[in-house]
């Protein structure tokens, strides 16, 4: 069984850092710290009886191979659409620019294809692996679904360092893109001739269904006062919006290696907690985050008040702080107090909150695991995953 430990430090300066430590016949550390000035400082120790650098060069090969493996599988499905809806999802994907023509642009970091190939390959060896190279390509077009159609519902209008589609071409050819997507992902696994995939495809549609309480839930958030939600509320959102997706990503790995229902629904619960951990660390970054580094304009979130992880444990922190942050966010954003909020917000406690929660949920994650795959050296890519959604910075 693997053991895990998060614990909160106190550093010389006053500040807190969050270390999280895994033991499963090896050991493993999750250093991450917040600084004063706002940057963000994650180092990482690994021995799993192979030599792995400190800056997750597992996790970096694991999602390289993803992205090269599934771009294909995405580029010719996305092929098949209309050219109205083909040229939007092609500049989304960063394949495009917007006038039609060519770009070597940023389609994302491929983690959740990445986790439904690791998962297949961690459970069935290589040939489980190859065979869920159209289930890994249908999580992946499901995600960038709810991408499109959450910038339109957000009103992002940067992603990947560049204009959002529905910037580019208007909110209804946004919004039938993301449509289109979703189809193409159902289709993928329709055609697929696998044995697992209609289970597959019940269990992808069932988080698309999930995944579209989550964002009502975050929506209907934004229109309450900020002292009426509660962190239970905003966890609960979390999961459906975020973890569902990963949680189903490891899941549908697990049913293209023919296994266990058990075994299935330990992966599940695993991409779940990682994926609360990767949303409280995107929560932090969306606060604190480096544009140069993230894509987004710094401290987008509250600029438009959204209660995210961060925010709301600083709201219901009963602190001074908290207070001020309350009457901040009962008013509408004025030129120049990013940073007045975002310093409410951390003297609140909702910055090392955030950080002790990603630490705690990476060790759920990795106890339902270890449920599944007890052999730290085949669970190694899972976990050099699970690891890189909390140590990010973009």
């Amino acid at each position: 069984m693997a053991e895990f430990r998060a614990e909160t430090q106190q550093r010389a300066d006053g500040s807190q850092s969050v270390e999280t430590t895994q033991s499963v016949e090896t050991t493993q550390s999750v250093d991450t710290t917040q600084s004063v000035d706002g940057t963000q400082s994650l180092d990482r120790t690994q021995s799993l009886d192979r030599t792995q650098s400190a800056d997750g060069h597992e996790a970096a090969v694991i999602l390289e191979g993803a992205r090269t493996t599934v771009d294909p599988e995405l580029r010719s499905a996305i092929d098949s659409l209309p050219g109205s809806m083909r040229r939007v999802a092609l500049y989304h994907f960063g394949w495009e620019h917007a006038d039609g023509t060519p770009a070597a642009g940023n389609a994302g970091k491929a983690i959740r294809p990445a986790l439904v190939l690791t998962a297949a390959g961690a459970l069935g060896g290589e040939r489980a692996r190859a065979g869920a190279l159209r289930a890994a390509a249908a999580v992946e077009l499901i995600h960038n679904f709810t991408l499109l159609h959450d910038d339109v519902m957000d009103r992002d209008t940067t992603r990947r360092h560049r204009p959002t589609a529905w910037t580019v071409f208007g909110d209804p050819d946004a919004i039938l893109a993301g449509d289109a997507l979703q189809a193409l992902a159902l289709r993928l696994l329709a055609e697929d001739p696998h044995p697992a995939a209609s289970a597959a495809a019940a269990r992808l549609a069932d988080c698309v269904v999930e995944l579209c309480a989550g964002q009502h839930a975050d929506t209907a958030m934004e229109q309450r006062a900020p002292d009426e939600v509660t962190l239970d509320e905003v966890l609960a959102m979390a999961e459906a919006k975020t973890g569902a997706l990963l949680g189903c990503a490891c899941a549908v790995g697990a049913l293209y290696a023919g296994a266990s229902a058990e075994d299935v629904e330990a992966l599940d619960a695993f991409g779940r907690q990682a994926g609360l951990a990767f949303q409280l660390i995107d929560d932090v970054i969306g606060i604190w985050g480096d544009p140069a580094r993230t894509g987004k304009p710094a401290g987008a979130d509250l600029a438009v008040r959204k209660k995210s992880l961060p925010v709301v444990a600083a709201l219901t922190s009963g602190t001074p702080a908290a207070v001020e942050l309350a009457e901040l966010y009962g008013m509408p954003y004025e030129e120049g107090d990013l940073e007045r909020t975002a310093l409410a917000v951390e003297r609140a406690g909702g910055r090392d909150w955030a950080q002790a929660q990603a630490a705690d949920r990476m060790a759920r994650a990795v106890q339902e695991l270890a449920r599944a795959i007890p052999d730290p050296q085949d669970a190694g890519g899972l976990l050099a995953l699970a690891e890189f959604v909390t140590r990010r910075s973009s």
